[in-house]
């Protein structure tokens, strides 16, 4: 089933550079931009929607799907790479906070 553009947890952005984002709001689409499981549990018909005018939602067509979608390559490979971005999130946080200054107790009773 292609993105299902109806459904309130899709989302859609387009960049000054012309390049369009189009993704499920709660990840639950791993083949995005091309297409939304069959049957997922979360689709919700968006319902806020009367009476607005509404522009295009997709400025360009989605991307030509790649013949990996077929054989779950390509889900494998979006999952290991969250997997490795997961695991490294906790050092980078602690980096970047280590790297802030630390405000001294004077500093802090004139903030209030």
């Amino acid at each position: 089933m292609s993105m299902r553009n109806d459904c309130r947890h899709f989302e859609s952005r387009t960049f000054n550079s012309g390049d369009t984002v189009r993704r499920c709001k709660l990840d639950l689409a791993p083949e995005a931009p091309w297409r939304c499981p069959t049957e997922c549990p979360k689709f919700d018909r968006r319902s806020m929607d009367v009476g607005w005018t509404h522009g295009t939602m997709v400025t360009g067509s989605a991307p030509a799907q790649p013949t990996s979608l077929d054989d779950g390559s390509a889900a494998a490979i979006l999952s290991e790479a969250e997997s490795i971005i997961n695991a490294i999130a906790s050092d980078v946080v602690s980096d970047l906070e280590r790297g802030k200054p630390k405000r001294s107790k004077r500093n802090k009773k004139r903030k209030k």
